[in-house]
């Protein structure tokens, strides 16, 4: 755990958190690799972790009824995938595919809601850091339906 300690401490998401919090968040880390292609989690699938991309791409997709899958962004070094454990039913709003081979560090779900409970100051501080996610989630959407829906007479 501590070169997992060792590398959050050096990221953006993390920056001006107290060590408490981040030794509490690196519990709940573990490091993982998928294949180019390879399927991270599937939207409306269950949501029981987020992700921090630390090497690759990954493509945020939307099935589209009747035109398939729609890349909504793409995610790369140091920037954060999976809101969907945050809120209840914990469902996957959006899809996740690895476009290159790509390296993460995978956040357990469950043992971060347990520590949120616990502890409503690192809750606090989750919640403000995720909003930022949530916000250039939302951008990315709206631009993205734009740009489908913004071409018709």
């Amino acid at each position: 755990m501590t070169h997992l300690r060792q590398t959050l401490s050096t990221m953006s998401f993390f920056e001006g958190l107290s060590e408490k919090h981040l030794d509490a968040i690196a519990e709940c880390a573990s490091e993982v690799a998928f294949d180019a292609g390879a399927m991270i989690f599937e939207e409306e699938g269950v949501a029981d972790a987020w992700f921090i991309i630390t090497d690759g791409a990954v493509a945020l997709e939307l099935e589209v009824p009747g035109r398939g899958h729609h890349v909504i962004q793409t995610v790369h070094d140091g920037e954060v995938t999976g809101w969907s454990w945050l809120f209840p039913p914990y469902r996957w709003v959006f899809g996740a595919q690895a476009l290159d081979p790509t390296q993460a560090i995978r956040f357990d779900a469950d043992s971060l809601r347990v520590k949120q409970e616990a502890d409503c100051t690192l809750g606090y501080e989750l919640m403000s850091r995720f909003a930022n996610v949530l916000a250039s989630r939302l951008e990315a959407t709206r631009l993205q339906l734009l740009d489908v829906y913004g071409n018709r007479a």
